[in-house]
């Protein structure tokens, strides 16, 4: 089974040919100066990432006027807005814009909301040459007080031959505290756009694949663990979302390369 996908980036909605998850979809939504797109969510919520660009939403005769502001995803922090189920939906184009619709099933029964740029929580993990730099724009430990029922999102930012995800890490099954049963999906972006990264995901049977990640495209793992490097010259973004029977989050870093996170302590010592 293939676990990656390259979308096509025409006008409206675009969504991977592939999908071997059970919970989590994705779109790409892509609008002209404009342009209105509409759409309702029987039984599941979606979380509206702005890549770039801005759009007027109106959910269930609630508006939301010209969200957004960065030109694409390497300038700022996101706008987003809560799409809760059984909604009904338009989003019209106040420019050329770029939209990001990942959703899970859900039975939250909600008001719409506006996520800010100032309410996304910024940082750093890892160290040296595995660190990377990460927005969390809705996780139940930064941001508790934003209802979801099942979805997380975040975006996470790897520097020119870097290492992310990095030690690889699993999170298949409730075992909490150990570890978190959640789907997840990476949607990526390239910057300059012709450039390109590595993905290794595998799992504790043997399954293994490798692809080369490009602008637009997207990886879907059911399960197994995962990570990705970005080629020298060249900045990986990706968009990342779970979901799962809950929001809260535990992983389970491969047991052979797990004593490289223990290491991120004394490298930030050393200034790496």
């Amino acid at each position: 089974m293939k676990y990656h996908a390259y979308l096509t980036s025409n006008q409206g909605l675009n969504t991977p040919s592939i999908n071997p998850c059970k919970l989590l979809d994705y779109g790409f939504l892509k609008l002209a100066a404009g342009e209105t797109y509409h759409a309702e969510t029987p039984g599941r919520e979606i979380l509206a990432v702005i890549l770039g660009g801005k759009a007027s939403f109106e959910v269930n005769g609630k508006s939301f006027e010209r969200v957004g502001g960065r030109p694409n995803v390497f300038s700022g922090k996101p706008h987003s807005v809560y799409i809760p189920a059984g909604a009904k939906f338009s989003i019209q184009a106040a420019g050329p814009v770029e939209i990001a619709l990942p959703s899970a099933p859900s039975d939250l029964e909600t008001e719409p909301y506006l996520i800010a740029p100032s309410q996304v929580a910024s940082g750093s993990w890892g160290a040296a040459n595995f660190k990377r730099h990460y927005n969390q724009i809705l996780t139940l430990a930064s941001q508790p007080d934003l209802p979801a029922r099942r979805l997380i999102a975040g975006e996470t930012y790897t520097p020119s031959g870097n290492w992310s995800t990095y030690p690889p890490h699993k999170h298949q099954v409730d075992d909490l505290p150990r570890e978190a049963y959640h789907e997840e999906m990476y949607y990526f972006k390239v910057s300059p756009g012709d450039g390109f990264g590595i993905c290794r995901y595998y799992t504790e049977e043997g399954e293994e694949e490798y692809f080369t990640i490009r602008d637009n495209s997207i990886h879907m793992m059911a399960r197994g663990f995962h990570t990705i490097a970005s080629a020298p010259g060249y900045t990986t973004y990706y968009l990342w979302f779970l979901a799962g029977n809950q929001r809260v989050q535990a992983v389970v870093d491969d047991s052979a390369l797990a004593w490289v996170g223990r290491t991120v302590a004394m490298l930030k010592e050393l200034g790496h």
